[in-house]
């Protein structure tokens, strides 16, 4: 070999070095799986957050399909399932949709859980509503005798928790495919359907539901279907009116997924964020009277969409869309001024060959970094992904968790972070992705400048309520004044 040779193979070798090193440092998340104790290959579908064992720290919920649900939670630097109840495992019910909610006003989010064996129309195990008892067992509130007629028997998809009144008596929606929604109510011990009362249940391919603050000053919502027009229920004077297609969110010719509220434009409201399975993904943005819909190619590009995420997952300020496709690789966006994407390429979350179904995030150990949980199975069986976003050293963050006059998550109400950079609105979730919901709290990062920051939270009444922020890099739990 000559000397030239030799100086060419050098050179190659080193730019091929530096190449994958710069690739390396600039892989945005990264799989913290090995986290997660005896993660099995399962079919997993739903995702939901809430504090289930009342030590002030979120946890995972994860549904089953003829699988164990589990309960995840960060102990001893490990993610553990801590409930083994046989009522709450329930592996052989079918799980896929799964919501918290506080619906009996006792400050605990009870856990709806969405069992589906058909694809469409009637099926043989109903939801569950799980509530503990005084001995902290799981009972199903649906098996108490005065509620066995109260009983879903349809198949669905997504469930809700929405605060229909504005004063923190939540109800349960749940979003059916060939039969008619659902809208759950406690009164007294008994479950009471009011979507018939409320002129909600209607029979369609129901996929997605998102509740909060879209058009008026209460919870409206958002129903994302398939094979039929989606649903605005615009909330008026405490009843629900479809709008949808006067506000232009029909998109009658498409199938709807995942959905999510977000502040596109940094302008402190809440637009919508809606993709579809193998067809055009929409952002919708709202325009005096009209939803317009933000195009930008490579996110409106069909693929096999399932869960759509909006958040800030490595605190620069900047919010990022995550797209969980199944059986294609996943996307990611970090959503720049006036609602300009930036495509982000995955490495470790590309995950091309995972089947995920749900998806959800949560700061599940505390350190102010969201971790990212991915649920695998439909098709085929395969253990849960696990990710957090690499964080410069510098970086900040601010957490505001909103509880309404019951003590319990004020979901649907927004959060508003003001300073001399942006107005940047968060909903506390009610309800997104598909099939899942996320964590209460609204999670900002803090960008590079940023001074002068006030902070205010629009309950589900529509009242609001302000102060002042100083000190970062905390959680701030805000209770709803009565």
């Amino acid at each position: 070999m000559n000397k030239i040779k030799k100086i060419k193979i050098i050179l190659k070798i080193f730019f091929l070095f530096v190449f994958s090193t710069k690739n390396i440092q600039a892989e945005f998340f990264k799989d913290i799986s090995h986290l997660i104790e005896n993660n099995i290959p399962r079919l997993s579908y739903g995702i939901a957050v809430t504090d289930i064992d009342n030590d002030n720290k979120f946890d995972f919920i994860v549904t089953g399909y003829q699988y164990p649900n589990l309960a995840l939670s960060f102990k001893k630097k490990k993610i553990k399932n801590i409930i083994n109840q046989k009522i709450f495992a329930d592996q052989n019910r079918r799980a896929i949709g799964i919501a918290a909610c506080d619906v009996d006003t006792d400050g605990k989010e009870e856990i709806y859980i969405l069992n589906t064996d058909s694809f469409s129309g009637k099926k043989i195990y109903a939801d569950r509503l799980l509530d503990f008892d005084h001995n902290r067992n799981f009972k199903d509130l649906f098996e108490d005798s005065i509620n066995k007629q109260s009983l879903n028997f349809i198949a669905g998809r997504s469930v809700a928790c929405v605060d229909r009144m504005g004063n923190g008596k939540n109800s349960i929606y749940v979003s059916n495919y060939g039969g008619p929604a659902r809208f759950y109510s406690i009164q007294g011990k008994k479950i009471v359907d009011e979507a018939p009362k409320l002129n909600i249940n209607k029979i369609t391919g129901g996929r997605a539901i998102v509740a909060g603050h879209i058009l008026s000053d209460r919870v409206d919502m958002f129903v994302s279907n398939e094979r039929g027009p989606n649903f605005l229920y615009k909330n008026l004077k405490n009843k629900f009116v479809n709008v949808a297609k006067r506000y232009g969110v029909e998109d009658i010719h498409q199938n709807g997924r995942g959905t999510v509220l977000a502040d596109i434009l940094y302008r402190g409201k809440l637009d919508i964020i809606s993709a579809n399975w193998q067809g055009y993904h929409r952002i919708y943005v709202l325009r005096k009277n009209k939803f317009l819909d933000l195009l930008d190619l490579s996110f409106n590009r069909p693929s096999k969409a399932r869960t759509i995420i909006s958040a800030d997952f490595d605190n620069d300020g900047y919010d990022e869309i995550f797209i969980n496709n199944i059986g294609q690789s996943n996307k990611l966006f970090k959503v720049r001024e006036n609602g300009v994407l930036e495509s982000i390429p995955l490495q470790n979350a590309k995950l091309f060959d995972g089947f995920g179904t749900g998806a959800a995030v949560a700061d599940v150990d505390g350190d102010g970094i969201l971790e990212l949980l991915i649920g695998n199975g439909e098709s085929f069986k395969q253990p849960l992904n696990l990710f957090k976003a690499k964080i410069e050293k510098n970086s900040s963050f601010l957490r505001i968790k909103p509880l309404n006059k019951y003590n319990s998550p004020a979901r649907g109400s927004t959060v508003i972070l003001k300073s001399n950079l942006r107005t940047h609105a968060k909903t506390i979730d009610a309800g997104s992705g598909y099939l899942c919901q996320m964590e209460p709290v609204a999670h900002f990062g803090i960008r590079k400048g940023e001074a002068d920051f006030r902070v205010t939270i629009k309950w589900t009444n529509g009242e609001t309520q302000s102060f002042s922020i100083d000190k970062f890099n905390q959680e701030l739990t805000v209770k709803q004044k009565l």
